[in-house]
């Protein structure tokens, strides 16, 4: 379609605005005529609600989907997760195949979970197996780490139950912490030691202002191929990829896929001592906030390529467009899934594509070329 793009955004971050510039799109008011709109996931809940009654048009797009919190909100991400197990259990997929003492072989990447108070009975059970263990508690709905904590006793519990009546908590988490971990009870207050969130971190001793206690992902792979080895980091990443898929098909037969809708989510994975990826959380509106100048330079390279993709050449949207990127845009990218080729291969298509097996088109950033390229699940 011809013309400029009309833009709107409640989120005031330069690497979005910057992004739009480049493109020569227009900024316009939110009560104006808009093509795209970069919103919280507040004002999504606004826009999809049924007493507004809102409408969007075939020349609008937005950066959430209506039910989005299927994956975003910790309690609904494991109860979907859960759900596509027991699914691909009772198809009899070879993905849902456990081992001797009843683990998931492919599809354990999710660390036991509770939902409290539901789940309270069970919790009490698991707890008292390892009564020596640390509990990271987490609300459902919350975001940028608020209202983390830990604990080792279950009286914490009750004491947290009556305490999150009258206060809230504003702990939080980003990248590194400035304290080397350690499971000693003697430091489970230590905020240093277990959240990684700047607003904490900041206040360390050993804080660094140039790197912001973040690494790139790149530098992270450098340092674990040249301390770990190259064979079991490649293995790591292509597990991080392979959680990415998975949840994405949990969530994928309850989400409303809107044709104005796209979607830019936040991977919260921690990497244990054995180099094995768990996915923790998903989140809806990732922090575009930048602390350093190479956190600003990411980011605004994450906003560029999500445009890139989601509107391809900058031009107005058109909802009845075919969604997939044109091949001179998705040559630039990495494809982990292709979902027409993996129906038409049949139900074993994931597990033939597990690490260390190649299978389907591998295809790798321009920019990264040089770099080992994983495993494609296609």
């Amino acid at each position: 379609m011809a013309g400029k793009v009309k833009w709107v955004t409640d989120i005031e971050k330069s690497v979005l605005i910057n992004n739009f510039e480049k493109r020569g799109w227009i900024q316009v008011a939110e009560n104006e005529d808009w093509n795209f709109y970069w919103m919280s996931v507040q004002t999504i809940r606004n826009v999809f609600s049924v007493e507004t009654g809102y409408r969007l048009s075939d020349d609008q797009i937005v950066n959430h989907f209506p039910n989005h919190y299927e994956l975003t909100r910790k309690d609904l991400m494991v109860k979907n997760i859960k759900r596509y197990r027991k699914e691909l259990e009772k198809e009899g997929s070879p993905l849902a195949e456990k081992d001797e003492n009843g683990k998931y072989i492919y599809l354990d990447f999710v660390p036991v979970t509770f939902m409290l108070p539901a789940d309270y009975n069970l919790f009490v059970e698991e707890f008292r197996k390892n009564p020596s263990s640390t509990w990271i508690m987490k609300p459902c709905g919350k975001a940028q780490g608020k209202g983390i904590f830990l604990i080792n006793k279950l009286s914490q519990i009750k004491k947290w139950s009556r305490d999150s009546k009258t206060s809230s908590y504003k702990l939080g988490f980003c990248r590194f912490c400035t304290v080397k971990y350690t499971p000693s009870t003697s430091e489970l207050d230590n905020m240093f030691v277990h959240l990684t969130n700047v607003a904490i971190q900041k206040h360390g001793d050993d804080y660094n202002h140039i790197h912001g206690g973040k690494w790139t992902v790149s530098n992270l792979r450098l340092y674990l191929e040249s301390t770990r080895g190259k064979e079991v980091t490649n293995k790591l990443f292509d597990e991080i990829h392979w959680i990415i898929v998975q949840s994405l098909k949990a969530v994928a037969p309850v989400m409303n896929n809107d044709k104005h809708c796209f979607e830019c989510y936040g991977y919260d994975i921690i990497i244990d001592d054995k180099l094995k990826p768990w996915l923790i959380e998903v989140n809806a509106s990732p922090s575009l906030t930048s602390s350093t100048a190479n956190d600003r330079i990411l980011k605004y390279n994450l906003i560029n390529d999500t445009l890139n993709i989601a509107v391809p050449n900058g031009e107005i949207p058109d909802c009845k467009w075919n969604k997939s990127p044109p091949k001179e845009v998705l040559g630039n990218y990495e494809v982990l899934y292709d979902e027409e080729m993996a129906q038409s291969d049949g139900p074993d298509r994931d597990l033939r594509s597990r690490p260390g097996q190649s299978t389907g088109v591998k295809g790798n950033r321009a920019r990264d070329s040089g770099k080992p390229v994983l495993t494609t699940w296609k």
